[in-house]
């Protein structure tokens, strides 16, 4: 504890507006980053941290029963706290702060010694003057720093909040303007396209950490899909055409299904493409992703599966009364006739079986239609019926 003569105390005094001018003109030529900083608000908070901080040894110095280093001063430790926030607002480390912090105390340091020797304090005083100051820039870093990580912590929060919004937005299809606005709050730019991926929830993480840090994760029960499926949906920026191939190898193992890429505002389509492959029951061979892009007749014919059923049914009533190994091998005729537009050679080598046989079931089959094989619509709808059967 250390007792300052009021002679002393009110030398410095007298000396606290030019000793906090000259710190921050210092800082200034010291610290780079804070070369501009000081014309603005940022700049008279810093002054005005730097006279809250020496007027808080000043206040001390005076208080009954001597100075004690481990005394807070409040102020200059709010002004601290709140100097590190705006360092993370501006988007800056703690470095130059910090370092700033170093060269006040300095500074502060050396015109305060004099300015206190002159006026008569002791060499013994003067030390513990020096502990005193130090003590205070510790006090005042630390404070700083709290408010830094607080700030980052909340901008981080607040962050995360708006880009789950905003993707919780995009799924539900919002118009463009509210999109818009919940981009821009979420400091979000978007981008020129979006694809839909969903995958299960114990997959995101390393899926993440290899797609575009842009992407966008819906976690908080995402349109369509049962809350115990425990599945999340990412909307990825700009996947499409020739980067899709790195998006499915990015999500090879990972089960995951993927969506068309859509223009950004319009991303709910993909999202209802992926939820078509889940609830048809689609999968993919072997580890890769499930790409809906490869896989559109099926969704196609399986839009409407009991109207598929209808028309299957019609088309191929004539069949009816065949046994059902007659039924099979003239349906898979006819499947492969259709697609290979009656080359009996093709038809032949697909079912492995001689051209004649082809020519002979064909036969039957003409005979079960008749005309239907030559009209163009009974033909489209025996095609359908006929179409790709799911993988």
């Amino acid at each position: 504890m250390i007792t300052f003569p009021p002679v002393v105390v009110e030398a410095m005094q007298a000396e606290l507006p030019a000793v906090a001018e000259q710190t921050v003109a210092t800082i200034v030529v010291e610290v780079p980053s804070y070369a501009d900083a000081f014309s603005g608000e940022m700049g008279r908070a810093i002054s005005n941290a730097v006279q809250l901080a020496l007027g808080g040894f000043l206040d001390l110095a005076t208080a009954r029963g001597g100075v004690d280093p481990s005394l807070p001063i409040g102020p200059a430790l709010e002004g601290a706290y709140a100097l590190g926030r705006g360092e993370a607002r501006s988007g800056r480390s703690m470095d130059s702060l910090l370092a700033a912090y170093r060269v006040g105390a300095r500074v502060s340091w050396r015109h305060m010694s004099d300015t206190a020797v002159a006026a008569g304090l002791d060499a013994g005083s003067l030390a513990r003057f020096a502990e005193l100051v130090f003590a205070y820039i510790d006090q005042l870093s630390a404070s700083s720093v709290a408010g830094h990580t607080d700030e980052l912590e909340t901008t981080g929060r607040a962050r995360r909040h708006h880009l789950e919004r905003l993707g919780a937005l995009l799924l539900a299809g919002r118009p463009l303007h509210d999109l818009t606005a919940a981009a821009e709050r979420a400091d979000w730019s978007p981008p020129r396209t979006l694809t839909a991926v969903l995958l299960p929830e114990g997959r995101v993480r390393g899926a993440l950490a290899l797609l575009d840090t842009r992407t966008l994760q819906v976690t908080d029960d995402p349109p369509g899909i049962e809350p115990s499926a425990e599945l999340t949906v990412l909307l990825v920026p700009d996947a499409g055409e020739r980067a899709r191939p790195g998006l499915l190898r990015a999500l090879e193992g990972r089960a995951a299904i993927v969506g068309p890429a859509r223009p950004w505002a319009a991303v709910a389509r993909s999202h209802a493409r992926v939820l078509r492959a889940l609830r048809l029951g689609l999968t993919a061979r072997g580890t890769a992703p499930l790409d809906t892009e490869q896989r559109l007749p099926e969704l196609v014919l399986r839009a409407d599966e009991e109207a598929l059923g209808d028309l299957r049914a019609a088309a191929l009533a004539p069949l009816d009364g065949l046994s059902e190994g007659v039924r099979e091998k003239l349906t898979a005729t006819l499947r492969s006739w259709l697609l290979h537009h009656g080359r009996r050679e093709q038809v032949a080598a697909e079912l492995f079986v001689h051209p004649q046989t082809v020519r002979y079931r064909m036969g039957q089959l003409r005979e079960l239609f008749g005309d239907r094989l030559e009209d163009p619509q009974s033909v489209l709808a025996l095609t359908i019926a006929l179409g790709p059967r799911p993988v």
